[in-house]
């Protein structure tokens, strides 16, 4: 008995039920009498005193092997619902129970299908439940037979447990009323308005229509629309009583019927921030996108509380309005935040059998003056093998990032590298110092304008060159994908204009390009995602040889034409080293595909060509196509793709593996 007892308590703790239906009054109806309860229970009594008596030990608190069977319905998404809720089906194999707690087990299911099935809009079914061939009432009872049959039964073959459910009609919704809250203090009873002082634009926000129906996810959707809209249209201490429903069985119909209190239009009131530790109040404020006395609208303050998560120095940023009007019949408004820990250290890996390996860490202050300037010291060793690379290089280099220089919407960044390279195409000892502003125009538009200045010194085929370089380059970005890292759904262009002054052995010269990606998700949820991404670009005023090495275009690899040795395609020295031309053009097609929930792969074509001349299109078109798979993390998917040459390049590699963090592109 003792483990009957335990293993009903375990069958009790079950999983609720995921499908919750609006509750309905119905029309008529009978109620189950208390006699009729005490009669039921009286029975399970006496069955459970009869099974004590026996010699022996209570077999029927064993674990029953059975196997459940769920009639389809025809219609596939109650069926899976049906399934889902079942805890016949999930528990099955991983809480084995008794008797008693198999048909308490069958009771509960019987629940959780009239609750799935209500919310389907079913609100007239039936379900018959079988238990070893036998029919169970509706309060799953079983006579002394049945027990004693089960408690003899081996465990092969298992009990049968069948089930049938005949949805019946689908209910449509009838009368679909919206009225007001009675006012405060009014006698119990007292019957709201029509609704009137109700905005006609939040009513129509409502979404349901007579005839529709009577979908319960549906209803509760449009009480949640109905107070967005009146919370969007300023009235912020709005309240939505969860629906009345009133079903009628012979009609087939349900009358559903909305308590509306709206309350007043109210304008925000004192804004604080709370939580600041090392970050300047005064320079939070300046950032805040609402401001006290504007109409109380949450997609402003959702985007005020994005904006300041994008500073990057806060690990959170949530909102809390008041819950009550000020004196001046204002709402307060508090956006509490955790700051992140100042400073932190990263590294990463990179590899592909064209470029080598590469280790880099940094180390960044994201609060450097309280003020969310982020300065990042960095230092990494690359070229480490690889078919293009001669020799390991290094990069090492700072940047500082100052957020709202000069204006809200603007930021000036600094940077200074000093990088050692050796490939196939130059050796080059260079230091480049870079000062730009970037503004937001938009939320998917941006510019830059900059100045950089170059000091270099490369080693081309024998021939050493000293070059010192400045530079105007001028950008406008537009981004609306919806991820930096694993992009499924939008686009993305950037055009760039670098004029650049010679001061030494090249000619004055203006670098055009202009890139796009776009990403198609086919079936939705981004599963499966057609990515597509175009580049060109020309160099004007010099020819290939004025041009420096380092400022001209090439293709191959990652970025441009995967397949193809880094900086294979385009002209060649005669020894087959890359010379660097004055136009691109590439392309890439790729379909990703998910599996589960880690996994994914790819397969792509990639196309470019690299010319002499300042027109794109001019020169030999190179093709590599490849696969690859994808282990999805929360930080982005993790890359490894193979790709081999569809059309050949003198001295070319067979094939390139590339490994790294997030998508091609």
């Amino acid at each position: 008995m003792g483990s009957f007892l335990l293993r009903l308590l375990r069958a009790s703790r079950a999983r609720d039920a995921v499908y919750a239906p609006i509750a309905v009054r119905p029309q008529g109806g009978n109620r189950r009498s208390g006699m009729m309860r005490r009669l039921g229970l009286c029975r399970i009594l006496v069955l459970l005193v009869s099974l004590a008596g026996r010699e022996g030990p209570a077999r029927a608190a064993d674990p029953v092997s059975y196997t459940v069977t769920i009639a389809p319905t025809g219609r596939q998404a109650l069926d899976q619902a049906l399934s889902d809720a079942s805890t016949l089906a999930s528990l099955r194999q991983s809480a084995p129970v008794g008797v008693f707690a198999l048909l308490a087990r069958i009771r509960a299911d019987r629940l959780r299908f009239d609750t799935v099935l209500r919310s389907f809009g079913y609100y007239a079914a039936s379900i018959t439940v079988s238990l070893d061939g036998q029919t169970l009432d509706a309060a799953a009872t079983a006579d002394p037979d049945l027990l004693a049959r089960l408690d003899a039964a081996p465990a092969e073959p298992p009990v049968a447990v069948k089930i049938a459910i005949d949805p019946g009609r689908l209910f449509h919704l009838r009368h679909i009323v919206v009225q007001e809250a009675p006012p405060p203090g009014a006698a119990p009873g007292t019957a709201g308005s029509n609704g009137t002082a109700i905005p006609a634009a939040a009513r129509d926000r409502l979404g349901l229509v007579t005839g529709a129906p009577a979908v319960a996810a549906d209803v509760l959707a449009a009480r949640a629309r109905l107070l967005d809209a009146l919370r969007g249209q300023g009235y912020a201490l709005a309240r939505v009583d969860p629906p009345v429903a009133l079903l009628d069985p012979a009609g087939g119909t349900l009358d559903v019927q909305f308590t509306v209190a709206p309350g007043p239009r109210v304008d925000l009131g004192p804004i604080s921030v709370e939580g600041l530790a090392r970050t300047n109040a005064a320079f939070v404020q300046s950032r805040l996108l609402v401001h006290q006395g504007q109409l109380y609208d949450p997609a402003a303050i959702e985007k005020a509380r994005a904006d300041l998560a994008s500073l990057g120095v806060f690990a959170s940023v949530a909102t809390r309005p008041a819950t009550e009007l000020d004196p001046m019949q204002q709402l307060p408004l508090a956006f509490v935040v955790t700051e992140r820990p100042a400073h932190v250290v990263q590294a990463s890996v990179a590899y592909s059998t064209d470029q080598g390996g590469s280790v880099s860490t940094s180390w960044t202050n994201r609060n450097l003056f309280g003020n969310a300037e982020k300065l990042t010291l960095s230092a990494g060793v690359n070229e480490l093998g690889g078919t293009a690379s001669v020799s390991p290089g290094y990069d090492v280099g700072a940047r500082l990032a100052v957020p709202g220089f000069l204006a809200r919407a603007q930021t000036l960044d600094v940077s200074l590298d000093a990088l050692r390279s050796y490939t196939l195409a130059y050796d080059q000892v260079g230091l480049i110092g870079a000062v730009g502003i970037t503004r937001q125009f938009t939320d998917q538009l941006s510019g830059r304008i900059g100045l950089s200045a170059e000091r270099d010194q490369i080693l081309q085929e024998g021939v050493t060159n000293q070059y010192a370089l400045l530079g105007l380059p001028l950008s406008l970005t537009y981004d609306a994908s919806n991820s930096l890292l694993d992009p499924t759904r939008g686009y993305r262009a950037a055009a760039t204009l670098t004029p650049t002054r010679s001061f030494g052995n090249s000619a004055n010269f203006l670098i055009a390009q202009i890139a796009g990606s776009v990403y198609l998700d086919l079936a939705g949820g981004g599963r499966s995602v057609l990515a597509l991404r175009g580049l060109l670009g020309s160099i004007s005023g010099a020819s290939q040889f004025q041009v420096p090495p380092d400022q001209r275009f090439y293709a191959g690899g990652s970025s441009t034409v995967r397949g193809f040795r880094y900086q294979s395609i385009g002209p060649q020295f005669p020894d087959h080293n890359p010379i660097g031309g004055t136009s691109i053009a590439a392309g890439s097609v790729e379909f990703r595909q998910r599996f589960g929930a880690s996994l994914g792969a790819v397969a792509f074509v990639d196309a470019g060509q690299v010319g002499s001349t300042v027109s794109p299109f001019t020169a030999t078109t190179e093709v590599g196509a490849g696969i690859g798979a994808r282990y999805y993390t929360s930080i982005g998917p993790i890359r490894l793709d193979v790709a081999l040459p569809v059309t050949r390049v003198p001295g070319g590699d067979r094939f390139e593996i590339y490994l790294g963090l997030g998508q091609a592109f």
